[in-house]
């Protein structure tokens, strides 16, 4: 799958067969009922909790947290997944430190919040542990939804319309449903292939059929979705990358930083998967984080990221860049690549300084240059096709509140739409609400 290989500088197989398990375990361990009952007596279970609020998907923090402190796990998984069935994922990946662990009381009073993250997912492990789905279906109502993506909004979407009693068929185009939980997060959050296990444990809810290899313009278009279905829902994703617009970006050794993680989180042996000794990643978001984070577990020995604006303006939060200083990797910001030189091999990257001018975002006039023999391109992604009839809002898909877009019958949340943070958890909270609306349109009860 790499396109560099042969590259000279960037070769497989590091580091010891030691290393790679070490690295690539989980980033933070479980707690045990021990440390999961000492977390949850730090909560001051607040009426008006701010961190239910700062949460997407409005779990009942204070309740779950009391649940574990009673110890009752189990109920404390389910108050999660009720709110948020993708809730042991979120667990490991969700930014709480600008979520939920970000408006915590204690944080504004200690600078040391409860660590809600960790004691979800020590709820809901446990729950999932028990291998029998918390929830039951709803009768069938004969109706019929096409889910199109089975990322997290698409799984969030098709699970709740299932429990209402809805059948379900989920469309996705890769070899395996997950979306960003599968392919793009990195594989040191989700150890130990738990993104498949949770996508095995949602469907025990039954009445979801999943359809994969199936690409919507390629295998069937929306219209055919449409005659054939009572309503569709539109979890598609941005399938597509940015191009930085610079000579030399296709040069062997180049690559889109997507593409890598995916690589990595499917590779079965990681110590055959190459790396360059000097690897440069340019951008500011949790894509451009984790691909520099995984070079350097992979045993790259000088990895540097660069981003053309402030460190106030990237999307990565502090704590992942902190994450990121402390595993190597060097963060330059206010530069933008102006050149790729090569000389039959990638050999260089040349950046130029930038400030805040009168027209925007101006080089300095000043450059550098970076030793690269590998170079990630992590600039942000975008739609891949507009599905026929469905606007836009900029950029992305035009789709209110309640996931509604302008064309009768068609729905859509995550990713792909406009309003929201690129997040797994904002994500299922749109898949979520939008099934809702479904159903309520359906039944007669809402539209």
């Amino acid at each position: 799958m790499s396109n560099s290989p042969t590259t000279p500088g960037i070769v497989a197989n590091r580091l010891r067969a030691e290393d790679y398990a070490r690295h690539f375990d989980d980033l933070y361990p479980d707690y045990d009922p021990h440390e999961a009952m000492v977390a949850a007596d730090r909560c001051y279970f607040c009426h008006d909790a701010p961190c239910i609020t700062s949460c997407p998907t409005e779990i009942d923090i204070p309740l779950f947290i009391r649940q574990i402190q009673a110890g009752q796990p189990e109920a404390a998984g389910k108050t999660i997944f009720n709110q948020n069935i993708l809730g042991g994922m979120c667990a490991r990946v969700c930014p709480t430190e600008t979520l939920c662990e970000g408006a915590c009381v204690r944080e504004a009073a200690e600078g040391k919040p409860v660590e809600i993250g960790r004691l979800q997912r020590y709820a809901t492990d446990r729950l999932m542990a028990r291998n029998a789905h918390p929830f039951t279906r709803a009768a069938p109502t004969g109706k019929h939804v096409a889910v199109v993506g089975a990322g997290p909004a698409g799984l969030a979407c098709a699970h709740r319309l299932a429990l209402h009693g809805h059948d379900v068929t989920i469309y996705e185009a890769r070899e395996k449903p997950g979306g960003l939980n599968e392919y793009g997060i990195a594989a040191y959050k989700t150890a130990h292939d738990f993104a498949r296990a949770e996508v095995d444990w949602l469907m025990q809810i039954g009445g979801i059929t999943l359809q994969l290899g199936w690409k919507l313009g390629v295998d069937g278009t929306l219209a055919d979705l449409r005659a054939g279905h009572d309503a569709v829902f539109l979890g598609i994703g941005l399938a597509a990358v940015n191009a930085l617009g610079v000579a030399g970006e296709a040069l062997q050794g180049t690559r889109d930083a997507v593409d890598f993680i995916a690589e990595l989180r499917q590779t079965g042996d990681l110590s055959t998967l190459p790396v360059g000794r000097h690897v440069v990643v340019i951008g500011g978001g949790m894509t451009a984080v984790d691909a520099s984070v995984q070079s350097r577990l992979l045993g790259a020995e000088h990895v540097t990221m660069v981003y053309r604006r402030g460190r106030e303006h990237m999307a990565a939060s502090d704590h992942e860049l902190g994450h990121a200083a402390n595993a190597g990797v060097k963060i330059i910001t206010n530069a933008m690549p102006v050149a790729i030189h090569a000389n039959g091999a990638l050999r260089e990257v040349e950046f130029a300084y930038t400030h805040q001018g009168p027209t925007g975002l101006e080089p300095t006039g000043e450059t550098f240059r970076l030793r690269a023999d590998q170079l990630f391109k992590a600039i942000g992604q975008k739609l891949e096709g507009v599905p026929e009839g469905v606007t836009l809002d900029g950029r992305k898909l035009a789709a209110g509140a309640d996931g509604r877009t302008a064309l009768a019958g068609v729905w859509a949340g995550g990713d792909c739409t406009g309003g929201g943070e690129d997040l797994t958890v904002t994500a299922v909270a749109q898949g979520r609400d939008a099934a809702e609306n479904i159903h309520a349109s359906l039944t007669g009860a809402g539209a």
